[in-house]
């Protein structure tokens, strides 16, 4: 989560949203550098500080990672910082980045907890074979995150770009495996109202994983008429991910007031999870989503 920040930029939010089938790309939060607007007017934004930030929209998502067929679902994510520590959640997930912004620009760690609950194929499964196999169990993934975050980098002196890599494990026992994903965001704003973000990413997962999302046994076969399919029994690069996002301040600023937002998202499945008749068969490798809604942000 960009500590220096406006709100709403792609820190962290889109690799949770694809696998919690929740909404897409990157609907956290970013940020402003110093206390001056792009336009040259030091007091028209008032950056740092307390704040509180609250969008609510609607999402079209796969109806499982891996799903040709797609589904509308309502979206909501909040975002704050409070002495400096700035939190972000999203749907079923929470990231904390537990060390204080200075408010200054240049390089800033960044590190912290993260939870999520991951919902795949717990509920709006879509496709009637891949429904015959059965409802999984929502996973718990409980881990952290580190980055770095440089601000002022090619636009302006609030432009900002990160990278981070994240560690998530399933403490709730339905996959019993972990989501390694390394992470680069780039977030910029075009005016004092206008603001955008691009994120890339990738997901490396355990053996677990991939045997309970993309496996099919012998019953599983016998249920849904697809065929048995071991070959994501191993850990591996499940996917990568691309996303931006784009908001416009409709009252007050880029740190204040209303706002409506757009997102869009692509994830390419890889390797044994691409091959997995869940994909290959009945579903695609190819994974759209979007999203609109609006924000306010309350200081």
């Amino acid at each position: 989560m960009a500590a220096l920040a406006y709100p709403w930029a792609g820190r962290h939010a889109r690799k949770w949203m694809a696998p919690l089938i929740l909404a897409p790309a990157a609907i956290s939060f970013c940020g402003l550098a110093q206390a001056q607007d792009v336009s040259g007017r030091p007091d028209d934004l008032k950056v740092g500080g307390d704040r509180i930030s609250v969008g609510v929209g609607v999402a079209s998502t796969p109806t499982y990672v891996g799903s040709d067929k797609s589904t509308v679902i309502p979206m909501a994510a909040v975002q704050g910082q409070v002495s400096g520590i700035s939190f972000n959640t999203m749907g079923t997930a929470i990231y904390v980045d537990a060390v204080p912004s200075s408010g200054k620009p240049g390089w800033k760690l960044e590190l912290g907890p993260l939870a999520a609950l991951r919902l795949d194929r717990t509920s709006r499964i879509g496709d009637s074979a891949v429904r015959a196999l059965g409802k999984l169990n929502t996973a718990v993934e409980l881990g952290g995150s580190i980055g770095v975050q440089r601000t002022g980098v090619i636009t302006s002196a609030y432009d900002t770009f990160s990278a981070s890599l994240s560690y998530q494990y399933d403490v709730a026992k339905a996959h019993s495996s972990y989501v390694l994903s390394p992470e680069i965001d780039y977030d910029t704003p075009l005016s004092e109202h206008a603001f955008v973000s691009f994120s890339g990413s990738a997901d490396y997962v355990g053996k677990g994983f991939g045997n309970y999302y993309y496996g099919i046994d012998d019953a599983g076969s016998l249920a849904s008429g697809l065929p048995v399919y071991t070959g994501a029994d191993k850990a591996g690069w499940k996917d990568w991910n691309v996303s931006m996002m784009v908001l416009h301040s409709l009252t007050g600023n880029l740190t204040h007031g209303l706002g409506i937002f757009a997102t869009g998202g692509y994830q390419r499945l890889l390797g044994a999870y691409r091959r997995s008749p869940i994909v290959a068969d009945v579903g695609s490798a190819n994974q759209w989503s979007g999203a609109v809604g609006i924000a306010y942000t309350f200081r």
